[in-house]
């Protein structure tokens, strides 16, 4: 599913960790847990078995700011990996989510029997690296409707099901959390939301979004063009 940025191009498969790690216990949060919190040493990695998982930062007493959603089969809180002394994030369950975790001493244990899985997790970090950088540069050079479009698509293409209408169904995502996740206010996203709609780009409800994913990137290319022209 193309979501109008220029996409990754691998040469070959990348490596799937899940094939290299051994079954942990499963633990389960309600809505809105804290999995962990910024002031927590980072001793633990996770994968998410079931639900959606938000990953945030403090800006400012009153800024949170998302770095990302996670869904099943994804890893987060990778800071582990180097042991920070804190984590400097917050992980939430956005809905009831279960989630297996290892240990650093667990993970040196099996990387040392199975050392397929220190390049999987070295080509994960990478990868996600490289998303990281394109919603910098998104934050860099686009304004706020284009950085929600291109954040939409993004969700979209990570956590969308295609419908038969040709539109992707994405769970409920409120305003408030796409405000955090593009970086500006909850009334900015709605008034674009909102525009969005009219357009004919996105429907959405308390059950879900349907996202044009093909109109809205017609969309990002025009606007693009005419911002060159003005």
């Amino acid at each position: 599913m193309s979501t109008g940025l220029k996409p990754l191009v691998y040469e070959k498969p990348l490596e799937d960790p899940l094939v290299h790690l051994p079954r942990s216990t499963v633990l389960e949060f309600r809505k809105g847990q804290v999995i962990y919190h910024a002031d927590q040493p980072a001793s633990s990695v996770y994968l998410v078995i079931n639900g959606r998982v938000k990953v945030s930062r403090q800006a400012d007493p009153d800024l949170p700011v998302v770095i990302d959603i996670y869904r099943r089969d994804e890893f987060f809180g990778e800071g582990a990996l180097v042991g920070l002394t804190r984590r400097g994030e917050e992980a939430t369950a956005l809905e009831t989510t279960q989630v297996m975790s290892w240990t650093n001493a667990e993970l040196e244990d099996v990387l040392l029997r199975r050392p397929r899985l220190a390049l999987a997790l070295v080509q994960m970090l990478v990868q996600r690296t490289n998303e990281f950088s394109s919603r910098i540069v998104s934050f860099s050079a686009d304004n706020t409707a284009r950085r929600l479009a291109r954040s939409l698509l993004r969700l979209a293409e990570r956590m969308g099901e295609r419908s038969e209408d040709g539109s992707v169904r994405v769970l409920p995502l409120t305003h408030q959390l796409l405000s955090q996740y593009v970086g500006t206010s909850r009334e900015i996203v709605t008034h674009y939301m909102n525009q969005f709609r009219r357009e004919g780009y996105i429907r959405y409800s308390r059950k879900g979004m349907d996202l044009y994913v093909d109109a809205l990137q017609a969309w990002l290319r025009a606007d693009s063009t005419d911002s060159q022209e003005s």
